[in-house]
């Protein structure tokens, strides 16, 4: 079976920090692969946020997640602070790719990195919207 392999950018447009708690532990004992998503959602929210924006608005638009990949590199553990780098890929006329890689902060050990599609939602009509364009620009401001 072939693996994902998930290519990274040069540059991100935002970057957070998130400290790692006993609770996204496993019985192995380093982070659990599924706690790893929700601190990914929550660099997500950042990131909007970062920009001026919410997951429900967008320009006036929700988004909402279409698809996700990971691909871990190594393990991470109690007490650590993850570094999550987001930078978008792939834009199409409903959405785009947020790749994004998470890494260690003492070391800058990758833990592992993946992608989000996002794809923008009207929710008063319950369909998928086209990308505001005021939201592409946005993005290519200086931070």
């Amino acid at each position: 079976m072939a693996r994902i392999q998930i290519d990274l950018p040069e540059q991100y447009l935002f970057s957070t920090e998130l400290p790692l708690y006993i609770g996204h532990i496993n019985y192995g004992g380093h982070l659990d692969n599924g706690l790893l998503l929700t601190l990914v959602s929550e660099a997500r929210v950042r990131f909007y946020k970062h920009f001026g924006y919410s997951e429900l608005d967008v320009e006036g638009l929700g988004t909402v997640v279409a698809d996700a990949a990971v691909q871990y590199k190594s393990e991470a553990f109690h007490g650590e602070t993850m570094v999550v780098e987001i930078a978008t890929a792939d834009p199409h006329k409903y959405g785009l790719d947020l790749v994004w890689r998470m890494s260690d902060q003492a070391t800058g050990r990758e833990v592992a990195r993946g992608k989000t599609g996002v794809v923008f939602f009207d929710y008063g009509q319950r369909k998928i919207a086209r990308m505001p364009e005021a939201f592409v620009a946005r993005l290519q401001q200086p931070a």
